[in-house]
């Protein structure tokens, strides 16, 4: 049962992550129908001002020794660091040794990443971050594309707002939807969102490291509605197909048909941001020629269907 939520917090934690936190398990909604919480804020030691990451002071009104019966562990977001307190990280496994979920928003994946207890688990972290968490903790299975992970005893989540939707997740899992809901609501926020954090990656058009291909990636871009084969691009490059396809995977990274097909999907992105054109026109404006055809790829790429993009996206 969730009953005790200690939330720990470090040198320059985020303020708004934090606030999420706070707010899911540290108001009282009683009133509508929510079970009470004891949510006790941690420090390396209490009364002790942190520093967050902005210019104000969080001062922990606990302990660490307040983890212990600590039904979830809530690890906000923080500006990641080379090192982390051993005395935090000692504390962080000990309540997870003792029965407490662990749950981190944003960068607080790798604080939580820092104490091993990733290793050999899937989990995500802001998409910002991927590369470096990878690199730091290679044991563990990251999943880029997803707004949170829930592995059980130990649940992750993506930047900033994702970590709402793991929050009320834990919530609707443990306590029912009914709760769940009223603690959305109160927040004016969905219950649940679909899609992933692809969603809302800046995907820039990736650039060639071969100056004899721009000329040639600059006319597929301009011509994105028109159908190419290898034959013909490799005619316009001067060059034999094997020749072409070799220096063209050498410069992007990928194969002519792949590349080709993200940049019309970023193209289609763009559409549904900024444009009232229907699924099937921007399917014929990007080159995908029908609506099925964009709404697969599309997916794939960014890990929602075009009609909720838009929905999310699109201007007023």
């Amino acid at each position: 049962m969730l009953r005790t939520v200690a939330s720990v917090l470090v040198d320059r934690s985020a303020v708004f992550e934090f606030g999420v936190v706070c707010e899911v398990f540290g108001i009282d909604r009683t009133d509508d129908g929510v079970p009470p919480f004891e949510f006790r804020v941690c420090g390396e030691r209490a009364g002790e001002p942190i520093q967050a990451s902005v210019g104000v002071q969080l001062i922990p009104e606990h302990g660490l020794d307040a983890l212990d019966g600590a039904d979830l562990v809530a690890i906000p977001a923080a500006i990641v660091r080379d090192e982390y307190p051993e005395v935090v990280l000692d504390a962080i496994r000990k309540a997870h040794a003792n029965g407490a979920t662990i749950l981190t928003v944003c960068s607080g994946a790798f604080l939580l990443g820092a104490t091993g207890l990733l290793d050999g688990r899937p989990c995500t972290t802001h998409w910002k971050h991927i590369d470096d968490f990878k690199q730091r903790f290679p044991e563990a299975y990251l999943d880029p594309d997803v707004l949170f992970v829930d592995d059980g005893d130990i649940i992750t989540s993506a930047g900033t707002a994702a970590g709402i939707d793991a929050c009320l997740h834990l919530v609707r899992r443990e306590l029912g939807s009914a709760p769940a809901t009223a603690i959305a609501r109160r927040m004016v926020v969905p219950p649940q969102r679909d899609g992933g954090q692809r969603q809302f990656i800046d995907l820039p058009i990736p650039e060639s490291t071969a100056d004899s291909l721009e000329p040639v990636l600059a006319w597929m871009i301009e011509h994105l509605a028109d159908e190419h084969s290898v034959p013909e691009l490799a005619r316009r490059a001067q060059m034999s197909e094997r020749t072409f396809a070799r220096r063209f995977a050498a410069a992007t990274g990928t194969t002519p048909v792949k590349w080709l097909t993200t940049q019309r999907v970023l193209h289609a992105r763009t559409l549904l941001e900024t444009s009232r054109l229907g699924i099937e026109e921007i399917a014929r404006e990007c080159g995908f020629g029908t609506g099925a055809l964009l709404r697969h790829h599309f997916h794939r790429v960014v890990g929602v269907s075009p009609h909720d993009y838009r929905r999310t996206f699109a201007a007023s």
